[in-house]
């Protein structure tokens, strides 16, 4: 098969999705021989030398706006991907939920979670214009459609009305981490760890308030540290951090970088995820396999992914955030424990059984094209 992957998301800072998308793409290559070109498009960003080794893949990249491609290839869906790139393909695959315009090939979208349709105030740009108006029509016309978890899977189905013989589930598989991995991770001065983007959903707020509730009844409450890039809408939770009660003991790292987050992981007593929507929730599988106890919530993909592996606790409970990391902080037994279960419950994820997924759907989007 000739198959060529939207990398955009994966050319400047890889956060969720680019890294899906990048690790995707490595493990597909590694178990099978098909010619795969990775597509990257940006008037400032280009991809490294060593992109095209470390993906065993072509690239191919142009340097021509994102915005200004995605307004074209959302609203006129024009010009197809073949006019840019100069390559005939089997699959063209979409990092994100709109199709990318081709003249021949295949085409499949990615939809990581609905949260353009529950809270469209809480995006922004392209993804508030055109996700909400287009992803359902763009959806039922792919030739097939990739999600991380079979939660999302089944908000497809039943929103899009797309079949779900139509829709693959290839989540993430564990990462493999040099030092970590082998044995709980539960460092005695360790901190609790945030690790995404500092969005809406992330729910960084519920966290802060849990944290406050925290330093006032103790002052050996361990030190929380939020990794993550900002958005306009954490200027809030910034200036939280920076004022009393909580200026002592937060600290914010903002980005970190992909060669970073095993140190990150390291140092940490515990990973707090109190996201109100997840389409898989990848830091809490990053800490699980690293042996760090994870604490997340009950929305989303989260339950699906942390199952046994962790706790789920309400988003909206700041108290019962506060009483858990208390317990992970003042509890070696049961941090210890937490950990051992999340190396278990990471092993049932791996990039291996994603990639035959992967390869299924890449062969059944080719067959339905024919037949259409």
């Amino acid at each position: 098969m000739r198959i060529l992957v939207d990398y955009r998301p994966a050319l400047r800072a890889r956060t969720g999705v680019g890294e899906y998308i990048h690790a995707l793409v490595h493990a597909y290559t590694a178990a099978y021989d098909d010619a795969v070109t990775v597509f990257t498009s940006s008037w400032k960003d280009r991809p490294p030398p060593s992109l095209a080794s470390e993906l065993r893949a072509r690239v191919i990249d142009r340097r021509v706006p994102v915005s200004l491609l995605n307004y074209l290839w959302h609203r006129t869906e024009w010009p197809p991907v073949e006019a840019l790139t100069g390559a005939e393909v089997d699959v063209v695959h979409a990092a994100h939920p709109l199709l990318i315009p081709s003249k021949s090939a295949a085409q499949l979208v990615t939809i990581h979670d609905l949260f353009f349709l529950t809270r469209p105030s809480h995006t922004r740009g392209e993804v508030r214009r055109d996700y909400p108006l287009l992803a359902a029509s763009h959806a039922r016309r792919a030739d097939g459609v990739i999600t991380s978890s079979a939660h999302t899977r089944a908000l497809v189905s039943e929103r899009f009305g797309v079949a779900p013989d139509r829709i693959y589930v290839c989540p993430p598989g564990a990462p493999s981490w040099h030092t970590l991995g082998a044995a709980p991770n539960v460092p005695q001065d360790g901190y609790i760890l945030f690790l995404g983007t500092l969005e809406p959903r992330k729910n960084v707020g519920v966290l802060l308030d849990a944290y406050t509730r925290l330093v006032e009844q103790s002052a050996n409450a361990p030190r929380l540290v939020i990794a993550g890039s900002p958005t306009a809408d954490a200027a809030e939770w910034l200036d939280r951090v920076s004022r009393e009660p909580l200026k002592a003991y937060v600290t914010y790292k903002g980005y970190v970088a992909d060669t970073d987050r095993e140190t990150l992981y390291a140092g940490a007593r515990a990973l707090v995820l109190p996201s109100l929507d997840e389409g898989f929730g990848l830091t809490a599988l990053e800490a699980m396999s690293a042996g760090v106890p994870v604490l997340a919530s009950t929305r989303g993909s989260l339950p699906e992914v942390v199952g046994t592996g962790g706790v789920l606790l309400d988003p909206g409970d700041a108290g019962a955030w506060a009483s858990a990391i208390h317990r992970l902080a003042s509890d070696p037994q049961w941090a210890e424990d937490l950990g051992r279960a999340g190396l278990e419950r990471a092993r049932a994820f791996t990039w291996r059984l994603t990639a035959i997924r992967l390869h299924t759907a890449y062969q059944d989007a080719i067959r339905r094209r024919k037949e259409r």
